[in-house]
């Protein structure tokens, strides 16, 4: 504690390593936050726990949420910082910027920026199950800047909308390498292993279907059999 009131951004670094390593993640990575926090680094903060709470214990989750804040209120945050770049604040009328992730500093530039802070905005909406707005959000960030892991993103929703078929053609795009980051072992596996979910909930295949016929085919065929009216068996002879 005494670090954290005398250094805190060496106690972020601290906190950093103790998770890479393994090292009581749950309250490490709870402590990096509020003293993110108290940086006046909320949205690192909020960026750190979500790519780091899958490595905390199913326990800490609410506790997590708690020190990230309501996802109502990470969305109006991302809305604010995405109005302040088209307004033309955020940059001061500059093409890049300074930035800090990961305790260090570097460029980033404003599509860079815009595409960052809407992939965080459509991660939100998905916590909300808004899907309408995350598809929205993850096809606008696709225009800007595609690559394979919002494409995975945009896929998933679509899957929870039930619009499968869409959902195939984008995760298809990934896997035949279509997309930036497509060679990337992890973004290939996360495509097929949607694919696989998407496919389990395909309804089973019409006959007609396994047949190749059209269902105007279909229905001219039963048309014509109900004309005839109902087929009845002839007697065999008796002997």
């Amino acid at each position: 504690m005494k670090l954290v009131e005398k250094n805190p951004e060496a106690a972020i670094v601290l906190f950093r390593k103790a998770i890479n390593s393994g090292d009581k993640v749950d309250s490490a990575l709870k402590d990096m936050a509020v003293v993110m926090k108290q940086l006046d680094r909320s949205e690192e903060a909020i960026e750190a726990i979500r790519s780091f709470r899958s490595l905390c214990s199913k326990q800490s989750q609410e506790s997590l949420d708690n020190k990230c804040g309501k996802i109502d209120e990470q969305i109006e945050m991302l809305k604010r910082k995405l109005k302040l770049i088209y307004q033309g604040e955020a940059f001061n009328g500059k093409l890049s910027k300074t930035a800090r992730s990961h305790g260090k500093k570097f460029q980033v530039s404003m599509k860079q920026e815009t595409s960052r802070l809407l992939g965080n905005l459509g991660w939100a909406y998905m916590q909300k199950m808004n899907y309408m707005m995350e598809e929205v959000v993850y096809r606008k960030v696709q225009m800007i800047d595609p690559d394979c892991n919002k494409a995975c993103n945009l896929g998933l929703c679509l899957i929870r909308q039930a619009r499968y078929e869409e959902a195939q053609l984008i995760l298809d795009d990934v896997l035949k390498g279509n997309l930036p980051g497509s060679d990337d072992s992890k973004s290939r596996k996360r495509a097929q292993d949607l694919l696989t979910e998407l496919r389990s909930m395909l309804p089973p295949p019409h006959f007609s279907d396994l047949l190749g016929l059209d269902d105007e085919f279909i229905k001219g065929l039963e048309q014509l059999m109900n004309e005839w009216g109902p087929i009845r068996s002839k007697r065999l002879p008796i002997f």
